[in-house]
């Protein structure tokens, strides 16, 4: 009978390591499961805190006209968003170029970028914006940039006539930026 009792002492000890691996299965489980739960709870938050803050939003007042042919220096612009319907859904930092709109609407970076490319004798390539805008000649500063020139150029601000040259938009009277 001394066979029977050393078997059953290896399956006890067979299940007493399969116990201990499953409880440290659980432990794990159990830390992924409340880092989850802490997520869950961040969002829930975040999604009322900005639901309360839309709720307090109050519409802007419609923006002052501006007069292209004189300088802005001190005066009210044209809001980028003046007569648009007020439904938040994103945030446009780069608004679509509309006649009177000029550069002092855009981002800093963005108007920076507006200002080089005017300032050029003729297109210029993304790779020679960055380092006049004040940031390293890295690429993904370079990809940054150039991502941003394509979305200037998809608002009416920039002309792209040739891939991955960047020049001021010859803008036509009457044309949206859209009917390139």
């Amino acid at each position: 009978m001394g066979s029977l009792f050393e078997e059953l002492e290896a399956r006890v000890a067979a299940a007493r390591t399969r116990v201990e691996v499953l409880e440290a299965e659980l432990s794990e489980v159990s830390g992924r499961l409340s880092a989850a739960r802490e997520g869950l709870e961040r969002l829930r938050i975040a999604r009322e805190t900005v639901a309360e803050v839309l709720a307090e939003m109050t519409p802007e007042k419609p923006g002052v006209a501006v007069d292209t042919d004189r300088p802005t220096g001190g005066e009210p612009v044209a809001s980028a968003y003046a007569g648009a319907k007020r439904q938040v859904v994103g945030v446009l930092t780069v608004p679509n170029w509309q006649p009177g709109m000029g550069a002092e609407v855009l981002p800093r970076v963005y108007r920076d970028i507006v200002e080089v490319v005017a300032d050029a004798p003729g297109p210029v390539r993304a790779k020679q914006i960055v380092p006049r805008i004040g940031l390293p000649a890295e690429t993904g500063k370079i990809e940054g940039t150039r991502s941003k020139l394509k979305r200037l150029v998809d608002r009416g601000w920039l002309d792209e006539d040739t891939p991955g040259m960047f020049a001021p938009a010859r803008r036509r009277a009457g044309a949206s930026p859209k009917s390139r």
